[in-house]
């Protein structure tokens, strides 16, 4: 099949250019309206009790929270100075009645003098002033909200705004903005990188091309899920930059194999099928690792996370068509040119002369041999003289790692998140330090049912007492009551996160309703972070069970073993838990806040470390896959365990270590962010890929190989038997079976293309 892909794509090059050329103008187009259209939030269960629990109240009551808190503050006069008074009305009385439901100052009649005092900061130089948006749906309120945003002003007092929909939007434009700065300082270092690797700019610019595609392709496909589904705008930054660095990897991948085919001699009507046949089949299986890592987020409710995943297949499946369908004609079009103009001219091209030499000499086996005398192959060497002592060190030093995931300790995303000076986290602080009641949150009850009579108030009113006598419980009030439903105003101290406060939520929601009312539903931030947790958790086993059984399978196909697909599995894991663990001792702990220069929040929102699990779990049977791939083919030849073993991560340790580095230099783009958000993600995924591609790939792989020795390709007969009917291997492997001559426990070598 790939063999017969790479001659049509040959055949047809022009075309298959011309077209691409053509859809990349019409994607560019079209995927340039797409931060428009993504989600600003997405954390959040739908299906919750705390979701819920404002749908109701939205609902029955009409829309009364909180949405924007203006800050207003002045180094010169107090709040109590008319001037301050009169431009405080003057900033109310502009708010424009169409996008601004209701704005409370302290100068409003009818306020208690508690009510007006929790308005003003304890210095007498700022106030607040709530803001509540029109619209029926938080989409609404938000577009409402960003059309008076600037219009929010106070004369020569100072503004700043904060609250739930100026935090979201200055978390979505950061977000956007530092995509773009990622893009632009990570692709001419992803040049620079290349020509080395390669030794000269065309080989260089051509996975380049592909990583361009990728990011046209990602923003247009992206774009077209916005119209069938929420797409949060994380899902912009992680899939757009995830897929530029698979591209340009395949991309490597590729381009090394088609020089090696060229620098055989080779025809390029033949290096072209040859190359799709091994390098292109391996990234194909790749590929697809990639693509069920990401399947497995759609397990999660949360929009996020499902959106991300639908991004990121979305952007793998493009990636493979670039890789496997555009990148083959075009190096079809340039041929033996791949190689022109060199950076390193006289190294490479005695190496290519070398290289064309052997192959017209026929010394296969003298090329094998000469790869296994190399120094990775040496290094492999080392590990298998002494596999006991390397697996007990790296597995140490990977559980060490992994350690500080006991101390994980569970939070939501919110203004802590943005970097220090941003408008909605200085607001936030503001409250908190200068405010009466800057440390109050509160938790929103919706009871259902009619609550409006004599005994309805009355039980209403006992329960209501009920929750204030709770610990922790600063007052608790009835908001409103309508005819279906009331709104119960549960206020805290502490932050949503804290433990306490956790506690209260369960508290809350154990005691029991009023009598005779239907539902009670608990909601607000810190219910919400409860429910988001326990969603996360009851998605687990569920996310798990696929991903694994899946890619079992799949490696089962690559293989033809039962033994090496477990022991990938459990060394990923392994590799993975060390990876989360350098994540929560760097971020949640704060170790590495001054190198990275972020303030820690002290703790973790677990849905980065889903994604950095599942997201890294692909990447890590990614380059298995190539690893492997390539021992076996060695294995099919000589029937050599070690040897194959040796040959194997000499061919691609160092075409794997160049494709890891690439792809940390994509990650660690990302990771400059000064959103905390997407520097945890970008730094949290380049530390699993870095773990993996040394410890796991140069260490870890060759000790386990050698304790297993011929175990490693055992497959008991009926497997065998299904093997040979659905596996697919390493193009090139049908001229390696008749070599070997009696190797126990041969492997199926069935092939296809």
């Amino acid at each position: 099949m790939f063999s017969a892909l790479g001659r049509f794509t040959y055949r047809g090059r022009v075309w298959v250019l011309a077209v691409t050329v053509v859809l990349a103008v019409a994607a560019g187009v079209w995927g340039g309206g797409l931060f428009g259209a993504v989600s600003d939030g997405g954390f959040q269960d739908p299906g919750s009790e705390s979701a819920r629990a404002a749908e109701t109240i939205e609902r029955e009551l009409g829309h009364d929270g909180v949405d924007v808190v203006a800050v207003v503050s002045s180094e010169e006069i107090r709040y109590d100075n008319p001037t301050f008074a009169n431009l405080i009305t003057r900033m109310r009385d502009g708010l424009p009645e169409e996008q601004v439901a209701s704005a409370t100052t302290y100068l409003d009649d009818g306020l208690t003098d508690t009510e007006r005092g929790i308005l003003l900061a304890e210095d007498g130089h700022a106030t607040y002033v709530p803001i509540t948006i029109e619209g029926s749906t938080k989409d609404e309120r938000m577009e409402n909200f960003k059309e008076i945003a600037d219009e929010i002003s106070a004369g020569p007092l100072q503004v700043r705004l904060g609250g739930p929909l100026p935090v979201e939007q200055q978390i979505s434009e950061r977000a956007e903005s530092d995509v773009v700065r990622a893009e632009l300082v990570s692709l001419p270092l992803l040049l620079a990188l290349l020509v080395v690797i390669f030794g000269g700019v065309v080989a260089a610019l051509t996975p380049l091309a592909v990583g361009g595609l990728a990011i046209i392709g990602s923003l247009a496909l992206l774009r077209a899920l916005t119209h069938v589904t929420e797409v949060s705008v994380f899902a912009v930054n992680v899939a757009t930059l995830l897929g530029l660095g698979l591209a340009i990897d395949y991309g490597l991948f590729i381009v090394s194999r088609f020089r090696e085919e060229a620098a055989a001699g080779r025809p390029i009507a033949e290096a072209v099928p040859r190359t799709l046949s091994s390098a292109g089949r391996t990234v194909a299986f790749s590929g697809v690792t990639v693509l069920i890592a990401f399947a497995g987020l759609l397990f999660f409710p949360q929009p996020v996370l499902r959106s991300i995943g639908l991004g990121g297949i979305a952007v793998v499946l493009f990636d493979l068509v670039a890789a496997l369908v555009v990148l083959p004609a075009l190096l079809a079009v340039v041929g033996r040119r791949i190689d022109a103009l060199p950076v390193f001219g006289r190294v490479r091209r005695r190496r290519a002369l070398g290289a064309t030499a052997a192959a017209a000499a026929g010394a296969e086996h003298a090329a094998r041999a000469a790869a296994a005398g190399g120094g990775w192959a040496r290094l492999a060497h080392s590990v298998m003289r002494r596999p006991v002592l390397y697996l007990v060190a790296v597995g140490g030093v990977l559980i060490a790692f992994a350690s500080a995931l006991a101390s994980t300790h569970v939070g939501s995303t919110d203004q802590r998140y943005l970097p220090a000076g941003a408008e909605g986290r200085v607001v936030s602080e503001k409250l908190s330090e200068e405010f009466p009641a800057g440390d109050v949150a509160t938790a929103d009850v919706a009871v259902t049912g009619d609550l409006t009579g004599a005994q309805g108030e009355s039980a209403l009113e006992a329960y209501t007492d009920r929750l204030g006598e709770l610990d922790g419980v600063v007052r608790a009030e009835v908001e409103r009551v309508g005819d279906g439903a009331a709104h119960v105003s549960v206020a805290y101290e502490g932050e949503v996160d804290d433990p306490s406060t956790q506690r209260l939520v369960e508290e809350l929601r154990a005691e029991p309703g009023p009598e005779g009312a239907g539902e009670v539903l608990v909601g607000g931030v810190a219910a919400q972070q409860k429910d988001t947790l326990d969603g996360i958790i009851e998605a687990v086993p569920a996310t798990l069970g696929f991903v694994v059984a899946v890619t079992l399978a799949l490696l089962f196909m690559a293989f033809g073993s039962l033994v090496l697909p477990v022991k990938a599995v459990l060394m990923g894991f392994l590799s993975l838990g060390a990876s989360l663990g350098v994540v929560i001792w760097g971020f949640q702990e704060g170790h590495l806040a001054g190198l990275l220069g972020f303030d820690a929040v002290g703790t973790m929102d677990p849905t980065y470390l889903v994604l950095i699990l599942v997201v890294s779990f692909g990447l890590a049977m990614d380059y298995e896959l190539f690893l492997l791939s390539r021992v076996r083919e060695e294995y099919l030849h000589t029937g050599d365990n070690a040897h194959s073993v040796a040959v194997g991560l000499q061919r691609t340790g160092r075409i794997i270590t160049s494709a890891a580095l690439l792809l940390v230099v994509v990650l660690a783009a990302m990771g400059s962010s000064a959103l905390l958000s997407l520097k945890i993600i970008g730094i949290g995924l380049a530390v699993a890929v870095v773990v993996d591609a040394t410890l796991v790939r140069a260490l870890l792989v060759p000790a386990t190989m050698r304790l297993l020795g011929t175990a490693n390709w055992w497959l008991p007969r009926p497997l065998r038997w299904l093997h040979d009917r659905i596996g697919i291997t390493e193009g090139g492997e049908e001229e390696a079976a008749p070599e070997r001559t009696g190797a126990p426990a041969e492997p199926s070598a069935r092939t296809g293309g």
